[in-house]
């Protein structure tokens, strides 16, 4: 059972974010999982369940205003972050948990079925061999370190009129190299995730 200060840190921070609290009790059984399934098989770094909270949960829930469109795919998810939290606050959408390691995409299979959530699709495989039919409103990640290289793999995820979001911290490299990948930056926005006290940005792309 989660502590009750876990509990309030979640919902004060869905508040601050202008978030309905209809999605909390789903959230709360999402970071429960997360924190048994990760001592097990090293889901993630974070191993304090409130750090969980802030650091994946809220982190992911501040990014969910600027997504445009109902089809996203989430590169790299690892253990769910950001696609499966998207998918907890809007279940109208329609999310693809893309990771090449199976053991993070057993788990998300697994939450998938405790959590009942019926509007993701879980792939196990790397992002340059996947050839979806169509492509998403909607490609994002924070796996990547470098958004070249995102773009680069990622890139064909996207639909023409679709845009690609990569979630950064403080240090961003130089994006001149994005035209010559078919994209161009239109957007960069600071971030001011809930109890966070870190710079957190998201520079958003189209193609060109």
């Amino acid at each position: 059972m989660l502590e009750k200060n876990t509990i309030e840190l979640l919902s004060q921070g869905l508040k601050q974010l202008n978030l309905a609290d209809t999605s909390l009790d789903k959230l709360l059984a999402f970071v429960t999982l997360l924190e048994k399934w990760n001592k097990t098989y090293n889901i993630t770094a974070i191993r304090d369940v409130e750090q969980m909270v802030i650091y994946h949960l809220l982190d992911s829930a501040t990014v969910y205003r600027y997504l445009n469109g109902n089809s996203i795919i989430d590169v790299g998810t690892g253990g769910g972050i950001p696609g499966i939290i998207f998918a907890i606050i809007n279940p109208q959408l329609n999310v693809t948990l893309l990771d090449s390691n199976q053991k993070k995409t057993r788990f998300l299979r697994y939450a998938q079925r405790q959590l009942n959530l019926t509007n993701i699709t879980v792939v196990c495989q790397r992002v340059e061999d996947y050839q979806p039919q169509t492509g998403f409103d909607v490609v994002i990640s924070r796996a990547f370190s470098e958004v070249g290289q995102f773009l680069q793999l990622a890139g064909h995820l996207c639909a023409s009129d679709g845009k690609v979001l990569a979630m950064k911290g403080p240090r961003i490299e130089s994006e001149q190299n994005s035209k010559q990948i078919g994209f161009r930056l239109i957007e960069e926005i600071s971030l001011n995730v809930p109890f966070l006290d870190a710079v957190r940005r998201l520079l958003i792309f189209k193609k060109i």
